[in-house]
């Protein structure tokens, strides 16, 4: 039975820990100077500048990267316009001027600039886009000094989701060509569009430069926030991803296009010629530093359908190719091209040449790093905090990926070549199986049955 005191001494200890939940909700941790943790809201908080207040560069980057794991842009950019208008008073249709809205004004204009062109896919949504064109008619209402920079801002803001619409659109035109071009048994060899392997390596290097810088930083944080039922994901969201998934496709068209070139030669020692020369190919590939083709020739060259072909890869000198093959070798997680990434940043970093800082990392083994730094660390802390220490490193990983793409591709670009790259018609994988055994007949009963099958 209870004493008649205990109630008190409950609703003590209640009010004691609702207090002690406040302070926590509205804490932010830190550790050695780095911020490790907090509650969302202030987190948010963080974000958001006053006069005297800017937040770090790099906490902005990490926080609107990773913060979609937990709420959908459109609400965050909602939530931040929310406190800065109630912070500000922005509500009131009165001009103030400069000195009135003080230094938030600049701040203000500055955070949205650094949104705006770090993450200008988030505007895509016409919820988050709204919402900016309702934040800027009041920062320009309350201080009219700040319209040239924050229309500036817009506009570069549209020009950039333009130019995001014109480079879906020739994917799609791609992918119409394909359809309608799906021969390729009649199709023009490579080596009669390119005869030069350095040549064809630097508009590999084009193509690969403009999938990369067309995928978003949040497109990787994205593929996360698709597998989490913490947010649901509408049908609109599903396009968040698509560039990501288009680069991923690339590569896959490289290995075919790679393994289609080398069958479609009838005889043996052409077969052996355009071996060779996508080896050279693969060869400039890793001295520009350009690992995803790199990668992509590789597996295209490993593929069965290729690598059965031993009275072909007995005219071929294969030492070139075998130590590629060791550079990308993936025994111990890939220690040989992780050696190699290393040794290609250094050069990167003290670089004056455009050619020594590209840096195109192999993607697929890209996109397996993050998802395990994602899948190694909780998200969220037992005490209901972010996790902020994990969304530091995945914000240094991804933001490294931003600075290589932001490279300027050097190489002269050859429409031929690169439409060649793009549109020529690839073997579908049974297609390609059975040009491997019209090049070289079957071995033995496997190979025989299967030919049987295909034919």
């Amino acid at each position: 039975m209870y004493k008649t005191g205990t109630p008190l001494r409950v609703a003590s200890y209640n009010i004691d820990m609702d207090i002690e939940n406040n302070k926590l909700h509205n804490t932010l941790i830190y550790q050695d100077g780095l911020l490790m943790s907090g509650s969302l809201e202030a987190l948010i908080q963080h974000l958001v500048p006053t006069a005297s207040y800017y937040p770090d560069r790099a906490y902005t980057f990490a926080f609107l990267l990773t913060s979609r794991l937990f709420v959908k842009p459109h609400a965050l950019m909602r939530d931040v316009c929310q406190v800065c208008t109630n912070q500000q008073n922005l509500n009131s249709s009165c001009k103030r001027d400069s000195l009135s809205l003080g230094k938030f004004g600049l701040n203000m204009v500055r955070l949205l600039g650094e949104w705006t062109e770090t993450f200008p896919f988030d505007f895509r949504d016409d919820r988050v886009m709204k919402q900016l064109k309702e934040i800027i008619h009041r920062l320009m209402t309350a201080d009219d000094s700040l319209r040239q920079s924050l229309m500036q801002m817009l506009n570069n803001l549209l020009d950039r989701l333009t130019e995001l619409e014109k480079y879906e659109l020739s994917l799609k035109e791609n992918a119409a060509s394909l359809q309608r071009h799906g021969n390729a048994e009649s199709s023009t060899c490579i080596y009669d569009v390119c005869e030069s392997p350095m040549v064809l390596a630097e508009q590999l290097t084009h193509v690969e430069f403009e999938r990369l810088w067309n995928i978003g930083p949040e497109e990787f944080v994205q593929v996360f926030a698709k597998e989490s039922c913490r947010i649901e994901i509408a049908a609109m969201d599903a396009k968040k991803t698509k560039n990501l998934e288009s680069y991923a496709k690339w590569f896959n068209r490289l290995s075919y296009l790679v393994a289609t070139e080398i069958c479609l030669s009838v005889k043996k020692k052409q077969r052996a010629k355009v071996i060779g020369y996508f080896v050279d190919v693969a060869q400039e590939c890793f001295n520009i530093g350009n690992f995803n083709s790199l990668m992509a020739i590789i597996a295209g060259m490993n593929m069965t359908s290729i690598a059965r072909l031993r009275k072909t890869w007995s005219k071929v000198d294969t030492s070139k190719f075998d130590i590629l093959v060791h550079q990308m070798d993936p025994t111990s997680n890939f220690q040989s091209y992780r050696a190699t990434l290393q040794a290609a940043r250094w050069r990167s970093a003290g670089a004056h040449d455009d050619r020594e800082k590209i840096i195109i990392p192999f993607f697929s083994l890209l996109l397996k790093d993050i998802c395990y730094l994602n899948e190694g660390c909780t998200s969220k802390l037992n005490n209901g905090h972010i996790n902020f220490d994990k969304f530091w490193q995945l914000a240094k990983q991804i933001g490294e990926v931003i600075k290589w793409k932001q490279v300027e591709c050097p190489f002269e670009r050859r429409p031929a070549v690169l439409r060649h790259l793009l549109t020529n018609p690839v073997f579908s994988e049974s297609a390609l199986s059975l040009a491997s055994f019209e090049c070289e007949q079957p071995e033995n009963s496997h190979e025989k049955e299967q030919y049987k099958k295909l034919r």
